[in-house]
């Protein structure tokens, strides 16, 4: 049974189970001063390891290597000791979903022993387009938050992802779309037309609240950011948050990419029932922590991501109200159809009433998008993200883990 926490009526999940390395830790995941840490442990002399270093990061994150013997650069001898102490493991793709529309969903099983009874998985959800290629990336198995209109929220809290399991994902997406120098990619049709990337975005908007694993998230985004590796831009990084106020301004200090609020309503006894968490951080404290986000300008606008619910947010004086809230801060907003799941009560809004919400927005002066549902069919779309997979039969999982395999 999940544990809970109540805090100022705000019900917050508590972790069941902790992180259980591996016998054979992945190097994924490290920041450049654990890796000569690991080295200096396995006998590489001090006046070599910023050297191996760099050696290692290139291999890893720009070439995108998946065993030792391949670093050629690195002497037979050093490529024995790491494989014996270590593994460039990424998540295992248990199952692999194509959607219509050529958005890709996997079910990712988790490196290591767990603690309960199952092994730990999460889901991944790559969305391309003509002009780029976006990876959405989980942060936690499960979620700690308990957002009535999102299917994963309705999903227990069962650990934080590490940063290794959160880089993983990125390497492991890599690794199926042919994404690293020399690769062969598959030919459907899935790579952004004039892109020489599959993927170019990033966005922690998987399973989870980032914000409550902000030390891994971070450690993470880093590494994917780094200019001699993934290197994706921060400004093509975006962390998104359902108000986790007192990490808002160290996400902006200490990461440095861009940054999207869930708000989904303009009044807080509304915005208590769809994102609970405002009974704890109310809209007043979230929006004062939005203007004081580090590097915030018109350039590096915020995205308020608001899901269009019908009868419940997106009247036209919800709209007008949504702007009034808003003056003063540079931002984008984001309208997301409503993407259905099994037992939701909610329904998105009829087309005409978000156009005419949209319409609001635009006048007041707003960049306000209505978010194109991808990957519906497959589950895949914003909010519905819940492990799916968990509930097929032993005979269905291991026929779409044999689909996974095949490239």
């Amino acid at each position: 049974m999940t544990l809970q926490l109540e805090t100022a009526g705000f019900v917050e999940k508590t972790p069941l189970e902790h992180y259980v390395a591996p016998d054979k830790p992945s190097l994924v995941g490290l920041t450049r001063a654990q890796l000569a840490a690991l080295l200096g442990a396995i006998g590489v002399p001090e006046a070599q390891r910023k050297m191996r270093v760099q050696q290692l990061w290139h291999w890893i994150y720009f070439r995108g290597f998946t065993e030792f013997d391949a670093m050629t650069s690195l002497s037979k001898e050093l490529r024995a000791a790491l494989a014996e102490k270590f593994t460039l493991a990424r998540p295992e793709v248990v199952a692999e979903q194509v959607s219509v529309d050529g958005t890709r969903k996997w079910l990712l099983r988790l490196p290591g022993e767990t603690q309960g009874e199952r092994p730990h998985e999460v889901e991944c959800v790559y969305i391309p387009d003509t002009d780029r290629g976006t990876l959405c990336v989980s942060s936690q198995v499960g979620c700690t938050l308990t957002c009535s209109f999102c299917h994963t929220g309705t999903q227990r809290l069962v650990r934080n992802l590490t940063a290794d399991e959160i880089v993983g994902q990125v390497m492991m997406a890599r690794d199926r779309l042919g994404d690293w120098p020399g690769a062969t990619r598959p030919i459907d049709g899935i790579i952004p037309t004039g892109e020489q990337r599959c993927i170019t975005n990033i966005v922690m908007m998987g399973m989870g609240e980032p914000l409550y694993n902000l030390d891994a998230v971070r450690d993470a985004l880093l590494i994917v950011a780094d200019g001699d590796g993934i290197a994706i831009s921060k400004r093509r990084i975006t962390l998104s948050t359902s108000g986790v106020v007192p990490n808002i301004e160290r996400a902006g200090a200490e990461i440095g990419c861009m940054l999207a609020v869930s708000l989904h309503a303009v009044r807080d006894e509304l915005r208590n029932e769809l994102v609970p968490l405002n009974r704890k951080y109310p809209i007043a404290q979230l929006l004062e922590a939005c203007r004081n986000y580090p590097g915030l300008s018109n350039a590096k606008r915020i995205t308020f991501e608001y899901v269009m619910l019908r009868g419940v947010n997106d009247s036209i004086d919800d709209a007008k109200a949504l702007v009034r809230l808003l003056k003063g801060i540079p931002a984008k907003i984001n309208l997301i159809p409503f993407n259905p799941w099994p037992g939701t009560k909610y329904e998105c809004s009829d087309w005409e009433q978000i156009e005419k919400f949209s319409q609001v927005v635009f006048d007041a002066g707003y960049a306000s998008p209505v978010r194109t549902p991808r990957g519906r069919d497959i589950l895949a779309a914003c909010g519905q993200l819940k492990s799916a997979t968990e509930k097929l039969s032993a005979r269905e999982r291991m026929a779409l883990r044999a689909m996974a395999m095949v490239d």
